[in-house]
């Protein structure tokens, strides 16, 4: 594991890479998720809960076949780590979790060791520090991370650093358009209270009343997070230029009107400047809006 690393300088204990974390940011984004781990485990939670909550996940279950066997995947703001630990159930591939609160890896550590999953490794730092060598992963997922950074764009060239040459990188982010219902949420919150939140998150709503874990952990991420940016498609095919990646594909995709298959990761038409526009307003409307206003944009590293 420790061929991975640029940086030398780490501890380990209670089997995760522990690198120091020096920016004003990152630490106030690591106090925020230290305080409430999002999400968190149940204590009956397995590989086998864990690979059927997975598998009903468009997202994760596409992902997981689209990336295969006997790869490198690094995954940034790992948070808990399900999605790293769903990944490395039943597979041969070197899964590494990477985020800057120490409390929410320990919690997918100790999932993995509880479920004997030895194919991920848990790492605490910095996106902003160089940790890890250039050009040694297949894949890099960083999924509602990156505005959380305080400079999500200088974030995303990091990201692209250890990335291989041909290899993936998957990106979330919440989009200035498709987060208008979460922003008037906000606001209505401040000023009516929790309850509202109930009526009007679709999210909150499916969330058993009796889960008060899990329910503060979602109002905190998407109502109270100290940092937070939004940004469009036009924005981030800039980052994917200056970055070297060639445009695969987008959830939902840039063009509204094209026919594609089901399969996600597929490659896509970029569309045209109003097209892209159209597609970020319709998300207003649609569960892409009414669930946070998270886009993804799948690219591959061409140099």
């Amino acid at each position: 594991m420790e061929n991975f690393f640029k940086i030398q300088k780490y501890s380990f204990k209670e089997g995760i890479y522990d690198f120091s974390i020096e920016d004003n940011v990152t630490q106030v984004v690591k106090k925020f998720y230290e305080d409430t781990p999002f999400p968190n485990y149940k204590n009956t939670d397995d590989k086998a809960s864990l690979l059927e909550i997975g598998n009903k996940n468009f997202l994760m279950k596409n992902l997981k076949n689209f990336i295969g066997n006997n790869k490198r995947v690094l995954e940034i703001g790992a948070g808990t780590c399900q999605f790293s630990n769903y990944l490395a159930i039943g597979s041969n591939n070197e899964i590494v979790s990477f985020d800057s609160s120490l409390e929410s890896l320990k919690l997918g550590s100790e999932f993995a060791k509880k479920n004997n999953l030895n194919n991920v490794k848990f790492v605490r730092g910095d996106i902003f520090d160089d940790i890890f060598l250039e050009e040694t992963f297949d894949f890099v997922i960083t999924n509602g991370v990156l505005h959380h950074t305080g400079n999500a764009k200088k974030a995303f060239s990091k990201a692209c650093l250890p990335l291989k040459k041909k290899g993936h990188i998957f990106v979330g982010l919440y989009n200035r358009y498709g987060r208008i219902r979460t922003i008037i949420r906000k606001y209505l919150y401040k000023i009516l209270g929790k309850q509202i939140l109930f009526i009007l998150d679709p999210v909150l709503r499916k969330i058993p009343k009796n889960s008060s874990g899990k329910i503060d952990a979602w109002i905190k991420d998407q109502y109270l997070h100290p940092i937070e940016s939004l940004h469009t498609f036009d924005e981030v095919l800039s980052w994917f230029d200056y970055n070297n990646i060639d445009f695969v594909s987008s959830i939902p995709k840039c063009n509204p009107y094209e026919i594609i298959e089901k399969e996600p990761f597929l490659r896509q038409s970029k569309g045209t400047s109003s097209e892209r526009i159209f597609s970020q307003l319709i998300m207003i409307f649609n569960h892409f809006g009414s669930e946070g206003g998270l886009f993804i944009f799948t690219g591959k590293k061409n140099k």
